[in-house]
């Protein structure tokens, strides 16, 4: 008959084995299959032939997504991200993508899928405007072509040969959102291709690694990209231009007539410069791909913050006044519980330390030193915790099988001692 001092820890043993392997296994398919997020890598699929490439062409690679989300984990968040205890929110907010800031502290108050990737229709144009007040002077000259005017509109009405200054030109982009003056602006900073890399290198070195332009304009075209963050993220950063902080608030200017005589007004279509106190400006925009967007700031009680919706709805509610519902809900949130943070910059590599070059009399040990750290890194960098585990599972199955011997030579001894007793 078998000794139950050696049953139990078998048995023991047996359970503990089958709760490792559920573990280590469990967990392994866990990690293998993570919640996926709708539009992580790509916006959403065109509803029209705006991004259909040419015949042989393949479509831009959607761009890397970084390991870490840009601003803190939680702005990787697929739905909501608020902070603790936080109000509820407005009802009918319809953008699929939004986020509220604070423009001076750079905390990231609220927002819903931050990273998630969207076109951006027309708030393109803040990029655009941006680098144009980064580079050209305000009294340049710039002199309108046929391709400017060739434009899909919304336009302003620039006439071919007619000469405008950059100052003219920064006003009528963030208070009209004319399309032949991006393309005019894009021009002057030495053609298109230079104008959109300047763009894209503008972005990057923010930290909007969400952004992609394609077009200066904004309009759809394969590849085009950005999110919810990064466009708070680049906002913030083009108020610090005393000529773009200047332009998009302003209500009213006198621009050259299309016909070469006189003038016509120019009158900002952002209505929360009037409706909402404190608005410091904004851009909207609109495509059939882009859905609507926007993007604009408020200051009160000298807390100023930025609200951006990308991909949202006219109806219920017009999408400026679900601007000013998530502003009015962004200054009830206290300061000092973000969510996370607009960068400052693109996030930099870290640089190598330099090491002492080692010895001949040190290259052995050296070696040996690294071997051993290579195998731990293979054992233990890319999948630490299913080989940890499968250690653990290892050495239970060393204890049973110990208990195993060791009830076998028991067993023996006492067969023997029998014998000798007979």
């Amino acid at each position: 008959m078998r000794s139950t001092a050696f049953r139990r820890p078998a048995a023991l043993a047996l359970a503990a084995i089958l709760l490792m392997a559920t573990a280590v296994f469990g967990a392994s398919a866990a990690h293998a299959q993570p919640a996926s997020c709708d539009n992580r890598v790509s916006p959403p699929p065109a509803v029209d032939t705006s991004e259909q490439v040419p015949p042989g062409a393949k479509p831009p690679s959607p761009l890397p997504v970084p390991d870490n989300p840009i601003g803190g984990e939680r702005l990787g968040e697929c739905g909501l991200v608020l902070p603790a205890n936080a109000q509820k929110l407005p009802d009918n907010i319809t953008a699929q993508g939004w986020l509220l800031a604070d423009m001076d502290s750079g905390e990231v108050l609220a927002g819903y899928n931050p990273h998630g990737r969207q076109r951006p229709a027309s708030v393109m144009k803040v990029l655009l405007a941006m680098v144009v007040a980064k580079e050209l002077p305000p009294g340049a000259m710039v002199a309108a072509n046929a391709e400017d005017t060739d434009q899909e509109c919304s336009c302003i009405g620039l006439r071919v040969g007619a000469e405008y200054t950059v100052e003219q030109l920064l006003q009528a982009l963030l208070m009209k959102s004319g399309n032949d003056v991006a393309h005019a602006l894009a021009r002057r900073l030495g053609g298109l291709p230079s104008a959109i890399r300047k763009m894209n290198a503008l972005a990057a070195e923010l930290g909007a690694l969400d952004t992609r332009a394609i077009t200066p304009s904004g309009l759809d075209a394969p590849g085009t990209s950005t999110s919810a963050y990064d466009v708070a993220l680049i906002f913030r950063a083009a108020m610090k231009y005393p000529d773009f902080a200047k332009a998009i608030v302003t209500k009213r200017i006198d621009f050259p007539a299309p016909s070469g005589t006189g003038t016509v007004p120019v009158v900002n279509d952002n209505e929360m410069l009037s409706t909402y106190e404190g608005s410091l400006g904004g851009r909207s925009g609109f495509t059939d791909d882009a859905q609507n967007t926007y993007v604009g700031g408020a200051e009160r009680n000298g807390r100023r913050l930025v609200v951006v919706l990308l991909r949202g709805q006219q109806a219920p509610v017009r999408m400026v006044d679900q601007a000013a519902q998530l502003l009015d809900y962004g200054f009830e949130l206290p300061a000092g519980d973000p969510v996370g943070r607009l960068v400052d910059g693109a996030p930099q590599a870290k640089k190598r330390t330099a090491e002492p070059t080692p010895t001949s009399a040190d290259v052995g040990q050296v070696a040996a030193r690294d071997s051993g750290n290579s195998a731990m890194e293979k054992a233990f960098g890319n999948v630490g915790g299913p080989i940890t585990g499968a250690a653990g599972l290892g050495l239970v199955l060393a204890f049973f099988l110990y208990l195993r011997n060791r009830r076998a030579k028991a067993a023996r001894a006492a067969r023997a001692a029998a014998q000798q007793r007979n």
